[in-house]
C-alpha cells in the first residue's frame, strides 16, 4: 500500500509506503492499549516554559486524531538523566513509540540506541539529536530563526547600535543553529551593530541578570534578540519596567525586541508596544505531527524527502534520519491579530 502527500501547489511529496517490518513498534494485537489503539509515550522536556506547556495541551486531542492512545506523559524537567530514566519507564509501560524533546541534543545517543535495539521508534519534537537514528524530526528551521532575528533587528536600527542577544544552551541544535545564524548575519549584513552574545542554559534568571549588567555597563543598549520568549519574556519585561525603560516603539528610547516561540503573551506584548516581534514556532503543529509520526512508525510506514501536503518540507539529514521543517512566520505588529496564529486560538 502505497500514499502519497501532495502539497497545495500538486507537486509529488513525501511518498509514504507502508512495510510491514519497517521501524517494527509491535503489533496492535500485541502491545495496543486495552481498545487496540497503539500506544505512544510522551515525555515533555520541561514545565517552566510557556511554549511547552501550551505544546503540552495540545498533543492529546493530536493522538486522539491520530488514532493512538497517548500514554501519562513523563516530565525530564531539562535533565537528560531523567530523560533516559523517563524513556525506558515508558518503554516498561507497553509505549510502542516515544515522542521527546531532548534538550542536550548530545548526550541522547545511547538512549536512541537502546531504544533503536528495541525496535521502539522516537520522533524528536523542536531539536534533533546530534548523533543517533530517530523515525522522524519535527522541528522548525532554526537557523531561520535567527536570520529572521537578525535581519528584523539590523532594519528596524538601521544598521547601528548594540544589541543584547540571550543565548540558548549551545549544547541543544537549537541554541547552536539560533546563535550561529544571528551572529554570521550580523557580522555580514549589519557590521555597525555590537552584539553582546548573553548564554543563558535557557533559563530566564540568567537573561535577566545579563541583562541588567549589560545595561550598566551600557545603557544606550537599542536591541535585544530573546532565543526563547517562553523563558525569557516575563523576566525581561519585568527588569526593563522597573528600570523605566519599557517604553513604547514611538518613543526615542524604545529598545526594540525581537524573540522565538509566539506564544500568546508574547503576542499580546506585541500589541502593547513592549516587544516588536516574535518568531512564531508551531507549538500545536509540533504536537500535531509529532503524533502523527509516532502512529506512522507505529503502523510501518516510512517517508521520504520532499514537499508536504501541510506547507513542509521533509529534508535528509543523513544517516537515514529524516526532518520535517514545518513553517514558522515572523509576527510584528503587521500580522499579530492573523487568527491563523497558533498564540492566538489559545490566548484570546
Amino acid at each position: 500500500m502505497t500514499r502519497l502527500l501532495r502539497s497545495t501547489g500538486a507537486a509529488l511529496a513525501a511518498v509514504a509506503v507502508l512495510t510491514a517490518t519497517a521501524c517494527g513498534g509491535g503489533s496492535e494485537t500485541t502491545a495496543s492499549g486495552g481498545d487496540g489503539r497503539p500506544r505512544i509515550g510522551l515525555d515533555l522536556p520541561r514545565a517552566d516554559s510557556d511554549f511547552w506547556n501550551s505544546y503540552a495541551k495540545y498533543v492529546p486531542a493530536y493522538a486522539e486524531e491520530a488514532g493512538a492512545e497517548l500514554m501519562a506523559p513523563t516530565n525530564s524537567q531539562n535533565d537528560v538523566a531523567k530523560l533516559v530514566a523517563n524513556s525506558q519507564a515508558l518503554v516498561s509501560q507497553g509505549a510502542q513509540a516515544v515522542v521527546m524533546a531532548p534538550q542536550d541534543t548530545g548526550a541522547i545517543a545511547s538512549t536512541l540506541a537502546m531504544l533503536e535495539q528495541k525496535k521502539i521508534p522516537v520522533v524528536t519534537v523542536d531539536t534533533r539529536p546530534d548523533k543517533g537514528r530517530v523515525f522522524m524530526v519535527v522541528r522548525a528551521d532554526n537557523r531561520a530563526y535567527g536570520e529572521q532575528a537578525c535581519e528584523f533587528l539590523g532594519e528596524k536600527l538601521g544598521g547601528k547600535g548594540k544589541v543584547v542577544e540571550f543565548q540558548g544552551s549551545l549544547s541543544s541544535v537549537n541554541g547552536r543553529d539560533r546563535s550561529e545564524a544571528f551572529a554570521q548575519c550580523m557580522s555580514t549584513k549589519f557590521p555597525g551593530i555590537t552584539v553582546f552574545a548573553e548564554p543563558t542554559e535557557w533559563e530566564g534568571a540568567k537573561a535577566s541578570a545579563a541583562l541588567q549588567t549589560r545595561l550598566a555597563q551600557h545603557p544606550d543598549i537599542n536591541g535585544i534578540y530573546m532565543q526563547a520568549g517562553g523563558v525569557f519574556l516575563a523576566p525581561t519585561l519585568q527588569l526593563l519596567r522597573a528600570k523605566g525603560v519599557l517604553v513604547p516603539p514611538s518613543d526615542p528610547q524604545h529598545i526594540t525586541i525581537v524573540s522565538n516561540d509566539g506564544i500568546p503573551q508574547e503576542l499580546e506584548a506585541i500589541r502593547k508596544g513592549e516587544i516588536d516581534a516574535t518568531v512564531s514556532q508551531p507549538a500545536d503543529l509540533y504536537a500535531k505531527y509529532a503524533t502523527f509520526y509516532a502512529k506512522a512508525a507505529i503502523d510501518g510506514t516510512t517517508f521520504k524527502p520532499g514537499p508536504t501536503d501541510h506547507d513542509s518540507t521533509i529534508v535528509d539529514l543523513g544517516n537515514g534520519v529524516l526532518e520535517d521543517q514545518l513553517p514558522a512566520p515572523l509576527v510584528t505588529a503587521g500580522n499579530v491579530d492573523d487568527a491563523a496564529l497558533w498564540g492566538n486560538q489559545i490566548g484570546r
